[in-house]
């Protein structure tokens, strides 16, 4: 059962072709997993090999192309037709440099008469290599290639109801997950006994609502750790007294995430991690204050930085990003930032991780809240009591 109607997936067709129109773009390979997911329902752990979803003005529907292995899971989870889905064998994988499937997806474009016309390509996925593109322009020499890396992205900005509810189990999930690892975190304990708690609550989900795995590995630093951003757990390490602990943690339900941060002290935390945790909190919350239609992404940075800026603290770093679909690396949409410069106009509907964690010299303290725009304002769409636990 595909986990939207039909008509949603048309929709936004719909409005990835308005925006192909906008940009002078006849044709669309789309190779980012999440955006595939977006317009077509495609989900299946295949994107370490070429894949694509083709959209192109001359085309009523979207046409999926997958590995053969992968066909069956290309029928089960898209709306499209089944003269849609096509499948190359797996000789394009064999030798790449021989044959590659690039060329497969050339001699499909050449099929339709799509050869030349004005192509768009995401050339700043994850998943678009440059071998991809060399190939694609041997391939078809008389295209005219455009970079459409965020075109996509933009278009799942605001999101419908549906995809907000999902977003709301992905938080129960989250939430569930933080009380449990919070309550696991003490002395003598194995950060991997933790992490393997986390896991099984993330897969194992609400109880009504089963699980996903996340985009991203649960980062969950602890001790002189926490001045890193992206740390996991060590294979041996234990939890130890006087000791600083944060857990950066997803839920996942449909693929849509729900990022929630907290920061733990085991022991009673020095003077200034309390004042840095009460300087976040108050940062996160002015921001959070800041948010509402017709604000721009910088305008809610600035209050965040200025609150920061009052206690002699600054943050280069972005401290927030659309999320929404996620597949591995990352759970980000990869289009509007709060970050300096960034003038996107919110509107309602979209939905953020305000990310104000705080890199300090030796240890570092990160509470954050995944939200949505509002008709007047923000609400959060994880909810966890905001302050520094302390075991």
């Amino acid at each position: 059962m595909l986990p939207f109607e039909k008509v949603e997936y048309q929709e936004r067709v719909r409005k990835v072709k308005t925006s192909m129109e906008e940009q002078g773009i006849e044709v669309l390979l789309i190779t980012d997993p999440a955006n595939m997911n977006y317009v077509s329902g495609y989900d299946a752990m295949s994107y370490y090999v070429p894949q694509c979803i083709i959209l192109a003005t001359d085309l009523e529907e979207p046409v999926c192309i997958v590995r053969l292995q992968d066909l069956y899971c290309a029928t089960e989870t898209t709306w499209m037709s089944e003269e849609n889905v096509i499948a190359y064998p797996d000789k394009y994988l064999w030798e790449p440099k021989v044959l590659h499937v690039m060329d497969f997806i050339g001699d499909f474009l050449k099929e339709k008469g799509l050869h030349t016309k004005k192509t768009g390509l995401e050339f700043d996925a994850y998943y678009f290599t440059a071998h991809w593109y060399k190939r694609l322009e041997r391939s078809l020499p008389d295209a005219e290639f455009i970079d459409t890396t965020s075109l996509v992205n933009w278009v799942r900005g605001q999101k419908s109801v549906k995809e907000l509810e999902y977003m709301q189990i992905a938080a129960r999930i989250v939430e569930k997950t933080m009380y449990n690892a919070i309550e696991k975190i003490n002395v003598g304990v194995r950060e991997s006994h933790v992490a393997a708690g986390v896991y099984s609550d993330l897969v194992e989900g609400t109880g009504v609502y089963g699980g996903e795995y996340p985009a991203l590995a649960p980062v969950m630093p602890a001790g002189e750790r926490t001045a890193g951003a992206h740390f996991s757990w060590t294979t041996e390490g234990k939890y130890q007294d006087d000791q600083l602990v944060y857990m950066e943690l997803s839920g996942s339900y449909k693929r849509y995430h729900a990022p929630l941060t907290r920061t733990i002290f085991i022991g009673e935390p020095p003077v200034k991690v309390k004042d840095t945790a009460k300087i976040v909190i108050e940062g996160l919350n002015t921001a959070l204050a800041a948010v509402k239609p017709g604000v721009t992404c910088e305008e809610v940075e600035k209050a965040w930085q200025t609150t920061i800026n009052k206690y002699g603290l600054e943050k280069e770093s972005r401290m927030g990003y659309t999320v929404g679909i996620g597949y591995p690396p990352v759970w980000m949409e990869n289009s509007a930032f709060f970050k300096p410069g960034d003038k996107t106009v919110l509107k309602p509907n979209m939905t953020f991780h305000m990310m104000p964690g705080m890199w300090l010299d030796g240890y570092g303290v990160a509470i954050t809240e995944t939200i949505r725009v509002t008709d007047n304002g923000c609400e959060t769409i994880t909810r966890f009591p905001r302050e520094l636990f302390v075991k």
